[in-house]
């Protein structure tokens, strides 16, 4: 395991918010503030299993002088309410309410990374966001189809229903979705999905979400530096590219540590993104 970069304790808090608080961790800057960064977790299960990847990154960033902020959005982690009662809505607020904060805290503009589909969040965020108002949006193993996200899912139900031999079959991801769009609350891995959550997952598409005004680094996870971004991303960055976006693809090795069995952690990952905000990248 890496060892944890020395910086200033983290500091547990909650922030009020409608409904109910966001549970937060504030990793303060070792020294001179030179920033701030909002992080943005991932989906259901794979926040837990990506704490050890986000704990190393906020410490290592803290490190470098920045103040890094941990939210659990609405219905997720130790923030109020169940996963059932969380909406994309909700989600984009409690986004714009960290970087709020951050802005009041440090007086810096903040900066926004993202996990997964808290990378197709922070890219929601970013889209719709006043020119200036972040300083940079960092993108790990980002979702570019909230659809295809959603399938992926909905194959977890189905699966678990293969394996239980006493279990009625729902049908399959397209009788799921069926079931979704009938207003029926799913219950996948003991994460409750809910229609109207579901619904704002189907209509994202991360070519859809330019980001304009401040860089955007996009860090992809590769068995191998040669190996080439997968065909679902190239077509996000062409279509951004082609809408005149710069966006700077990073290709790292390493394993996908949020969806591995075993806790694990991708050293070249904590690298290239302490380059980007160090300056180097």
């Amino acid at each position: 395991m890496t060892q944890l970069p020395a910086s200033p304790r983290a500091l547990p808090f909650f922030l009020d918010s409608a409904p109910g608080q966001r549970f937060c961790l504030y990793h303060p800057p070792a020294g001179e503030c030179r920033g701030a960064v909002l992080y943005v977790h991932p989906f259901a299960e794979e926040m837990n299993k990506a704490r050890r990847m986000a704990a190393l990154q906020a410490r290592a960033l803290a490190a470098l002088g920045y103040g890094v902020l941990l939210l659990d959005l609405h219905g997720c982690g130790d923030s109020s309410d169940d996963f059932g009662d969380a909406r994309w809505e909700a989600w984009r607020r409690d986004v714009a309410l960290g970087c709020d904060w951050l802005r009041e805290q440090t007086g810096h503009t903040p900066s926004l990374w993202g996990l997964r589909l808290g990378a197709l969040l922070a890219l929601d965020h970013a889209h719709h966001a006043a020119p200036g108002s972040l300083e940079r949006v960092v993108l790990w193993q980002p979702v570019p189809s909230g659809a295809l996200h959603l399938t992926q899912f909905l194959r977890l139900r189905v699966a678990g229903e293969m394996l239980d031999e006493g279990k009625e079959k729902s049908g399959g991801t397209e009788a799921l979705r069926a079931a979704l769009k009938a207003g029926e609350t799913l219950e996948i891995g003991g994460y409750g999905l809910a229609p109207q959550l579901a619904a704002s997952l189907e209509q994202l598409d991360a070519a859809a979400l330019p980001v304009t005004g401040c860089p955007l680094h996009w860090l992809e996870i590769v068995a191998s530096p040669e190996r080439p971004l997968p065909p679902a991303c190239t077509r996000v960055t062409r279509a951004w590219e082609q809408a005149g976006l710069e966006v700077r693809v990073h290709l790292v090795p390493g394993q996908a540590f949020w969806a591995t069995q075993e806790i694990t952690e991708c050293p070249a990952l904590l690298e290239a993104t302490c380059a980007i905000f160090g300056g180097s990248a």
